[in-house]
């Protein structure tokens, strides 16, 4: 297996290479680097966004949480995936009518120019900021513990991600966006021809999805109910869960930079229907490795289980190709990430002067440090972090979309409102405040109050509130 490692993943760094090059050639302006020409097609606009969505945790998180918590988790992940499709296609399709790709040089700048003051932009960097570093940090994390784990002799896993943060700087630096959706493009075929592969063995192991459903009904029941063993998935964690996953496309700045940069509204359209299909089959494809992992590995610690059903008891070439696909899924997503933290605080910039490439460039490097200390500490809880990072920027969204659809009835108290969401949310997450109160989980509890507050906040900002244009 080694073997066919390194010539599988040779082949894939010589991919990354000649992308980031072929990428630099076509690079002639700052736009062209940022923005990637703005010319996206359908295809490859489907296979970047599905791989800065779909992580590492698509074949180390999502089996497991089906492994330990059952078909719940199809709700909590395919059925808020495939809205999250739609939401991408109605935001788009009005995100785009207020900004021109050319226009467009990151949502901090433009909430600043909204909201007519530099608040909204300082609530959304910290938003992003504080909760995209710990989603790099945890797909660096996770996949560096799976190598290490599968091929010990050649080097500990903080060495994994040193190299890994390393490749991902070296063709970001060089390509821009450019060489980032090309190496997504890469990722998200390798991604899902695996996962469908490794699903259809496990469905074999038990001869066909009936006899699949009926051994884990035999054995452990509570997996195919809700909410599941160990109750998880209650009717507010996947409301909450819902939320903060459709509004992805909103509050993610590498996700809604995208979808500006379509080619045009058909482009749009038909990506959207495309990434609804691919989110669909491929969460779906988990399922059958997590009931897999159910009836011959129940017991299992999660590296264990993960190690064994996408290496050890696969063919030599398909845990090669898995192994290189995790580093893909790792890479694509935190690429995407540092690069749209690094143009998001460029565009936060007051002064034009400033904003200069060397700045992204720069900022990149220095929050893919931060992400590498983040992963070096944090916890190996994939799929649960990851929606805690969905859910903290999901408060964004009442701020951005009240930008994009009442633009005329924007007050300042908006993004004072969502700033105090977001240190609530954070409190939270610290055990500073209860994890529920009046006996709705803390995070949706926040959400409906910063919702309501912003709707509030529109209803009477030209009648009761003051004008802001002669306080600023």
């Amino acid at each position: 297996m080694n073997g066919w490692i390194l010539g599988i993943g040779s082949v894939y760094l010589c991919t990354l290479i000649a992308a980031a090059l072929r990428a630099r050639k076509s690079n002639h302006s700052d736009n062209d680097f940022l923005m990637a020409g703005s010319n996206l097609g359908a295809l490859v606009g489907c296979l970047t966004v599905a791989a800065t969505l779909f992580s590492t945790f698509t074949l180390m998180g999502m089996p497991d949480l089906f492994r330990n918590h059952g078909i719940g988790a199809w709700i909590f992940l395919g059925v808020s995936d495939c809205a999250l499709a739609f939401v991408a296609l109605w935001f788009g399709v009005n995100i785009r009518r207020r900004i021109s790709a050319d226009d467009f040089n990151g949502f901090s700048g433009w909430l600043g120019q909204k909201y007519r003051g530099r608040h909204a932009t300082y609530v959304y960097l910290f938003g992003i900021f504080v909760f995209l570093i710990p989603y790099v940090a945890i797909q660096i994390k996770g996949v560096s513990l799976f190598l290490n784990s599968i091929i010990p002799s050649v080097m500990p896993s903080w060495a994994w991600s040193v190299a890994i943060v390393g490749v991902i700087l070296a063709y970001s630096e060089l390509g821009g966006l450019k060489a980032i959706i090309f190496a997504d493009s890469i990722q998200g075929v390798v991604l899902f021809g695996a996962t469908i592969i490794i699903a259809s063995s496990c469905v074999s192991y038990f001869g066909g999805i009936g006899p699949m459903f009926d051994s884990i009904e035999s054995t452990s029941p509570a997996l195919l109910s809700i909410p599941g063993p160990s109750g998880l998935f209650t009717y507010q964690f996947l409301i909450a869960s819902f939320l903060a996953i459709a509004m992805i496309p909103v509050t993610q700045p590498q996700m809604g930079t995208r979808l500006i940069i379509m080619r045009d509204s058909s482009s749009l359209a038909r990506m959207a229907v495309l990434l609804a299909l691919f989110s669909f089959v491929l969460v779906l494809a988990t399922l059958p490795i997590g009931l897999y992992g159910a009836a011959l590995y129940p017991t299992s610690a999660t590296g264990e289980f993960i190690a064994q059903v996408l290496v050890y008891d696969q063919s030599p070439i398909v845990a090669a190709v898995v192994v290189v696909g995790l580093i893909a899924a790792a890479i694509s997503t935190a690429d995407s990430q540092l690069f749209a933290l690094g143009s998001e605080l460029r565009s936060g910039i007051s002064k034009p002067q400033y904003r200069s490439l060397a700045l992204v460039r720069s900022a990149i490097v220095v929050f893919a440090l931060s992400a590498l200390v983040v992963s070096l500490v944090s916890n190996t809880n994939i799929v649960l972090l990851a929606r805690t990072s969905f859910a903290g920027t999901a408060l964004l969204a009442p701020m951005i979309l009240s930008a994009v659809f009442f633009p005329k009835q924007l007050h300042r108290l908006i993004p004072l409102l969502t700033g105090l969401g977001l240190i609530a949310f954070l409190a939270s997450i610290f055990g500073l405040t209860g994890d529920a109160v009046w006996g709705l989980r803390m995070d949706l509890l926040i959400f409906i109050v910063v919702a309501l507050g912003t709707a509030i906040i529109l209803m009477f900002s030209n009648h009761y509130l003051p004008d802001e244009r002669k306080i600023i």
